[in-house]
């Protein structure tokens, strides 16, 4: 294997797993104690990461050193990273549906004591629930679907009180959840723009998915008069 296409292996595969696991340039280089300019030079296919880097990249991600310097197909990169996937929606099931039995058995053990059915449990669980999604989003989505999982436990919590009060009919209490719900959403607003602007505007592109391939036809297509000038 020639080195060009070594370094275009990596390009492609250090892309690919970046983009499926939802991670930007500058987050990869976090993880690896560099900048995403290092990042975005792997994925344009103009240097290549020592075996040390490689191995960590490929421990980040879950596959093999192997996988980051061949050429796979599309459904060759879909097997090898589908089980990692697989793993996490696997956890995140069996936290909510363990909430939800441990709800249940409350519920049931209430009766046997009481002789009354709780349903309420069900309404004070969802809370727990709405917490656990947001962090497991936070720590394996990138905070994807955190906006809504958010404003979720925000209208949850007042529903919890309202139900506490139920006796009162306290209603209005609901509309503590608008300007709550505004919050949120100028927080999430802000996140968003934050993270664009410190984008390096020279990347801001490649990243946002562009395929390496593609940049690097772009670069070797040049505008006939662009290369007219240069010579």
């Amino acid at each position: 294997m020639e080195i060009n296409e070594l370094k275009s292996n990596v390009a492609q595969n250090i892309y690919y797993l970046r983009t499926v696991n939802q991670m930007t340039q500058s987050e990869l280089g976090e993880k690896l104690n560099y900048s995403d300019k290092a990042i975005s030079k792997w994925e344009r296919a103009e240097g290549l990461p020592d075996a040390y880097v490689l191995h960590k990249i490929a421990e980040i991600f879950g596959v093999s050193v192997d996988f980051l310097i061949n050429e796979h197909s599309e459904q060759e990169k879909k097997v090898e990273t589908k089980p990692a996937r697989n793993i996490k929606k696997l956890i995140a099931g069996t936290v909510l549906w363990g909430i939800i039995a441990v709800a249940i058995c409350l519920i049931v053990v209430l009766y046997l004591v009481t002789d009354k059915i709780c349903w309420q449990i069900f309404i004070y669980a969802l809370p727990i629930t709405f917490i656990v999604q947001i962090v497991l989003s936070c720590v394996w989505w990138r905070g994807k679907g955190s906006f809504l999982y958010a404003s979720l436990l925000n209208w949850s919590i007042l529903l919890i009180i309202y139900i506490a009060l139920l006796q009162f009919n306290f209603w209005p209490i609901f509309f503590i959840g608008i300007p709550v719900q505004i919050i949120l959403f100028l927080c999430y607003k802000i996140k968003i723009t934050v993270t664009v602007t410190q984008k390096n505007p020279k990347y801001f592109v490649w990243d946002m998915g562009t395929n390496p391939s593609e940049q690097k036809k772009k670069k070797l297509d040049k505008n006939p008069s662009e290369k007219e000038e240069n010579n």
